[in-house]
């Protein structure tokens, strides 16, 4: 679809928060980095001429954005809620109330986080030519608010609104400002933050929050994201899989590729004879498709690589 390559400028802002020490708290603990491993992809990454990137989860957690899957302090492991379900969202009102209150809440912190050094080194490895693609599984636009230009939102945004009926898109914070106008009042208590946002309210909470319909057709507004249970776009995959049949080298950073959406291309990558490296903390379902995974924070680790 068109809207999806519109410029990101049209949709954010960019702003002069940054997260503070607390980004610390979301990323799992990691061994000493081996000055052997840190050779070895310097290597890797010089090597590669057109050098395709896959980044998940593991990256935006040290700019303070929880996940779902790290050992120890991913959402999954600190409590027992469960992101929204595609089918949920579209069948239940009360889903979707209850859902836009708790991302009503939690936008203001969400929308300010900023790249960290992960991503910004990532953009000049871009800016260099060395970067011939970047996929991202993450939905926080850190990659477009770092200014990386060849760049594919593998699972959407949401900084960006859909409508469902009639395919409008719209910026989600004009939806924050509409939100504001048809709750004046309204307020509730927070009990933590989500990983895609939202923050964690009781149900009692959201009784009387109100939601906005599509301005231009009066339809269900969503998040332009691919909810668990959804399927990426057949279009958007394609242009993937193209972007890597033209690249000699992938690297996996800050993600455990268990969502198939991102792990086909390992499998494509494999298929191709394409070399995979993995830079994550703990293992992934493609490490027996990699030359090597090293262990470590994508922070510590991609500012100390040059691209040349």
């Amino acid at each position: 679809m068109a809207w999806r390559h519109l410029p990101w400028h049209l949709f954010l802002r960019r702003g002069a928060s940054s997260t503070g020490a607390g980004a610390v708290d979301f990323v799992p603990t990691s061994r000493p980095i081996d000055p052997s491993d840190l050779e070895r992809l310097q290597a890797f990454v010089s090597q590669a001429r057109r050098l395709f990137v896959i980044t998940g989860a593991g990256l935006s957690t040290e700019s303070g954005i929880p996940d779902y899957r790290s050992e120890g302090v991913g959402l999954y492991a600190r409590t027992d809620r469960r992101p929204m379900q595609h089918i949920e969202f579209v069948r239940s009102a009360k889903s979707r109330q209850r859902y836009w209150a708790r991302n009503y809440m939690g936008w203001p912190q969400f929308s300010s986080h900023r790249p960290n050094s992960a991503h910004l080194a990532l953009r000049d490895w871009e800016a260099q030519g060395k970067v011939h693609w970047l996929v991202t599984q993450n939905v926080d636009a850190l990659h477009s608010k770092a200014g990386h230009q060849h760049l594919t939102e593998l699972h959407g945004c949401t900084h960006r609104v859909v409508c469902l009926g009639c395919g409008a898109l719209t910026r989600r914070e004009d939806l924050q400002r509409r939100f504001t106008e048809m709750n004046p009042g309204w307020a509730a208590e927070a009990g933590g933050v989500a990983p895609d946002g939202d923050v964690f309210l009781e149900d009692e909470q959201v009784l009387h929050f109100r939601v906005p319909p599509c301005q231009n057709c009066g339809g269900i507004l969503k998040p332009e994201v691919t909810f668990f249970g959804d399927t990426v776009d057949r279009s958007t995959v394609q242009f993937v899989h193209d972007r890597l049949a033209e690249s000699d080298a992938l690297l996996v950073a800050g993600s455990s590729l268990q969502v198939y959406s991102s792990y086909r291309f390992l499998l494509a990558a494999s298929e191709k004879q394409i070399p995979v490296a993995i830079l994550n903390i703990g293992p992934t379902r493609a490490d027996h498709l990699a030359q090597f995974r090293v262990s470590a924070r994508c922070g510590a680790v991609l500012p100390t690589i040059q691209p040349c």
